[in-house]
C-alpha cells in the first residue's frame, strides 16, 4: 500500500516542471506587470472563505486556482516600480535553492542531522563576519527569520550579558527614527515602558549625541542601570546612518552595549560610498543585517552577527535529555544553541548558492547601482520646478513632495496633495509608491534597492505623480471656485 500523500514519478515531474514554468515566466516578464495588488476582506472571504474539504481534488486544478486567485491578489514587491517599504529585489538562484531546500526538507538546527546544512552556515557566516570587520575566529552569528528576530536574539544576548537575572533597574536607548521591530523586541522581552529612552534625532535624523550622553547621565544619578544603545545604520524611514564611532566611544567609556541595527542599510558596505556611510559598523557588540533585503535574497532570512559567537550559545544553549546523542564536539556548531529556534529551515543555502554562481562582485556592483541611481533622481528632482527634497538621497532612500514653485500652497494643503497623489498612484496600481512623516509633513518615499529599477521606471512614476497633482490641484480650483 502506497503512503498517503505519494505521488507518481511522472506526476511528480509533471507537476514540478509546471510550477517550474510558471515562476521561470514570472522572472522573464516582472517588467510587464502591475506592481500594485488591492482587495477588500470582503472579496478575499468570497473567493476563499470555506470549509476544509474532506475530499480531495487534482492537483493541476488547485494549482490554476491558486494562479488566478492568490498570486494575482499579491503585490510583486520584487517589481522594478515596488519603491515602498524595502523592497523585495530576490534572485532566480535563490528562489530555486530555496526550492532545494524545501523539497529535501533539511533541518538545519543541529550537525548530526545536517552537518552540510551547519557547514554552509558556519561558511557564509564567516563571510559576513569578514565583509563587517568581525572577528572570524571568535565570532559568529546566525540566520533568522528577519530583522526582527536578530535584535530580539541580540537584546536577549545583550540582557543576560549586561544585567544577569535583575534587569529591573536596566534602560535601553535608541532613536526616534528606530525601526518599530526593536520597540517590539524590548516589549517581548519584558522591559517596562519607564526603562525606554526614545532620544530624539536632528536635522538630519541622526541621534544627538549631547542629548544621549545627558540621558546616560541622569539616569546614573537616578540610580539606575544604562545597559544597551540601539544604533541605526541605514533607517527604514531615510537611509540614515547613526554616528557610529562617536556611539562606540560612549558605548565603551559607559560600559553599554553597542547592538546596531543595519537591517535596511548594512549591505551598503558592498559599495565605496557605502562603507565611508558605515565607517564604525565593526565595532559594534552585535549587528543585525537583513539578507532578504539588499543582499537581494527571498523572504526569510535575516542575520546576526556578534564579536563573541559563546555569547549565543552561553544564553541559549540548552541540553534536554533527547538532545544528548547529538551534541558532538565544539567545532560542530548546533545552532539551535545560537538562537530561539530548535527546528530550522535551510536558510544558508540560497544565500551560499547565489554568491557561488553571481559572485560578490555583482552583489558589489548592484548596490553601487542602487545607491547612484537615488543620487541621480536627487539632482532630477532638485532641477525641477515642482518637487521638494526633504531628505536627501541617502544610502538608496529619498524622501520628497510635490509642492510646485509659485502656488504658495499651506502646508496642510501640500499634505493632503502629496496623500492623494499616492493614493491615486496606488490606485492605478502602475507603481508601489506609498507616503510617510518627516518633520510632521508628508513625503512621499522612494527605495530605490531594485537593481531592475532604472531611471526610465523612476521617471515614468514621476511623471504620473506629477499628472496626478495637476488634476487633484484643477478639482480643488474648481471646488473653491
Amino acid at each position: 500500500m502506497s503512503a498517503h500523500f505519494d505521488l507518481s514519478k511522472e506526476e511528480m515531474k509533471s507537476y514540478g516542471y509546471k510550477i517550474v514554468d510558471i515562476i521561470a515566466e514570472h522572472w522573464a516578464t516582472l517588467e510587464q506587470k502591475k506592481p500594485v495588488a488591492s482587495a477588500s476582506r470582503k472579496e478575499m472571504d468570497s473567493i476563499f472563505l470555506q470549509e476544509a474539504p474532506n475530499n480531495g481534488m487534482p492537483a493541476e486544478k488547485v494549482l490554476d486556482f491558486v494562479m488566478d486567485n492568490v498570486i494575482p491578489n499579491s503585490t510583486v514587491i520584487s517589481h522594478p516600480k515596488a519603491y515602498s517599504f524595502v523592497p523585495g529585489p530576490s534572485n532566480f538562484i535563490s528562489t530555486m535553492a530555496d526550492s532545494l531546500a524545501t523539497g529535501f526538507n533539511i533541518f538545519s538546527g543541529g550537525w548530526m542531522v545536517s552537518p552540510a546544512a551547519a557547514e554552509l552556515e558556519i561558511v557564509t557566516m564567516n563571510w559576513l563576519l569578514k565583509m563587517y570587520n568581525f572577528p572570524v575566529e571568535k565570532g559568529g552569528g546566525i540566520f533568522t527569520s528577519g530583522g526582527s528576530m536578530a535584535n530580539l536574539t541580540a537584546l536577549v544576548t545583550a540582557r543576560r550579558l549586561k544585567c544577569g537575572d535583575d534587569f529591573s533597574k536596566a534602560v535601553i536607548y535608541l532613536s526616534d527614527q528606530a525601526h518599530s521591530s526593536n520597540i517590539k523586541a524590548i516589549r517581548v522581552l519584558g522591559f517596562k515602558k519607564e526603562q525606554i529612552r526614545i532620544l530624539p534625532t536632528d536635522l538630519e535624523f541622526r541621534i544627538s549625541i549631547n542629548k544621549l550622553k545627558n540621558a546616560i547621565a541622569k539616569d546614573r544619578l537616578e540610580g539606575l542601570q544604562p545597559f544597551c544603545y540601539i544604533a541605526s545604520a541605514g533607517t527604514t524611514n531615510t537611509g540614515t546612518v547613526d554616528p557610529l564611532n562617536e556611539i562606540a566611544d560612549i558605548c565603551e567609556e559607559e560600559d553599554l552595549w553597542f547592538h546596531i541595527d543595519g537591517a535596511y542599510g548594512g549591505a551598503a558596505i558592498l559599495a565605496e560610498k557605502g562603507a565611508k556611510a558605515l565607517r564604525g559598523i565593526e565595532r559594534a557588540d552585535s549587528l543585525t543585517v537583513d539578507p532578504h533585503k539588499w543582499f537581494y535574497q527571498p523572504y526569510e532570512i535575516g542575520c546576526l552577527l556578534v564579536k563573541d559567537a559563546s555569547w549565543l550559545s552561553g544564553t541559549f544553549s540548552e541540553k534536554p535529555e533527547y538532545l544528548r546523542d547529538i551534541e558532538g564536539n565544539e567545532s560542530e556548531i548546533n545552532f539551535y544553541d545560537y538562537g530561539i529556534q530548535l527546528t530550522r529551515r535551510f536558510r544558508a543555502l540560497k544565500f551560499y548558492m547565489s554568491i557561488k554562481t553571481y559572485g560578490l562582485d555583482a552583489f558589489k556592483e548592484a548596490v553601487t547601482y542602487n545607491i547612484q541611481l537615488a543620487d541621480d533622481v536627487e539632482k532630477m528632482l532638485r532641477k525641477s520646478r515642482n518637487w521638494e527634497i526633504i531628505s536627501p538621497a541617502t544610502l538608496a532612500v529619498i524622501n520628497f513632495r510635490y509642492n510646485p514653485i509659485g502656488l504658495n500652497l499651506s502646508e496642510k494643503e501640500i499634505d493632503e496633495l502629496n496623500q492623494k497623489i499616492s493614493q491615486k498612484i496606488m490606485e492605478s496600481r502602475e507603481a508601489f509608491l506609498v507616503t510617510t512623516i518627516l518633520n510632521k509633513q508628508v513625503v512621499l518615499r522612494m527605495c530605490l534597492i531594485n537593481p531592475k529599477t532604472t531611471m526610465d521606471d523612476v521617471k515614468e512614476t514621476l511623471e504620473l505623480c506629477h499628472q496626478f497633482g495637476e488634476e487633484i490641484l484643477k478639482e480643488n480650483r474648481l471646488k473653491g471656485a
